[in-house]
């Protein structure tokens, strides 16, 4: 692909990420995609060939990098290490992919009417692989015995709460927008208050 047809389509699955995180699939149209990108609408069909092509780059912008902070629980056996940097690169997820990460939550609160089943298939599996580490960690008494899937909710909830609610934490901080110390704060805190509640210790 050149770099003018990748950047093109960066520049669409951006533009699409904000109208259907504004709008919602059913209200989204191709045309203010379009305008919002500064292409002309035929570029989008050219490139996607269909709203509903367009809608799953969108969340595969915010599913890879998902999928892919996870992967400390396949290559590192120390829950202090694996909880840290997980988390920080959730984090990292949520202060890049704001809006791909909204129309995502939206998804999943409406019952994820539109998620591709191969997607929906690699998150179970990367929950699963997830919670099994954390299970093994227990057995091996390196954490105490917290509720593996409860867990994972909590830092799903925690660090996406950065891009989904981020109105609401713009108006309790009186920033119109996070810094990257603030970013990082919220990092160190939240894998603070994770290991020392799910009782690890830093090796």
């Amino acid at each position: 692909m050149s770099r003018i047809s990748e950047h093109n389509r960066e520049l669409i699955i951006q533009a699409a990420s904000e109208i259907f995180a504004d709008q919602g699939y059913a209200a989204t149209k191709i045309i203010d995609i379009a305008k919002r990108a500064g292409l002309p609408k035929p570029n989008i069909y050219y490139y996607f060939k269909s709203k509903e092509n367009l809608y799953r780059s969108v969340i595969e912008s915010v599913i890879d990098p998902l999928l892919q902070a996870a992967q400390p629980f396949y290559e590192n056996g120390d829950p202090a290490t694996v909880l840290a940097q997980y988390i920080r690169a959730k984090i990292k997820v949520s202060q890049q992919h704001p809006h791909a990460s909204k129309v995502f939550a939206s998804e999943i609160m409406h019952g994820a009417p539109h998620l591709p089943e191969d997607i929906a298939e690699k998150m179970m599996e990367q929950t699963l692989q997830s919670s099994t580490k954390i299970q093994d960690w227990i057995d091996q008494r390196l954490m105490d015995p917290v509720d593996p899937q409860h867990l994972l909710f909590t830092l799903w909830a925690s660090t996406q709460t950065y891009a989904d609610f981020d109105w609401q934490i713009s108006k309790v901080t009186g920033k119109e927008q996070m810094s990257q110390s603030d970013y990082d704060l919220a990092a160190e805190q939240l894998t603070q208050v994770i290991l020392k509640g799910c009782g690890v210790k830093a090796p």
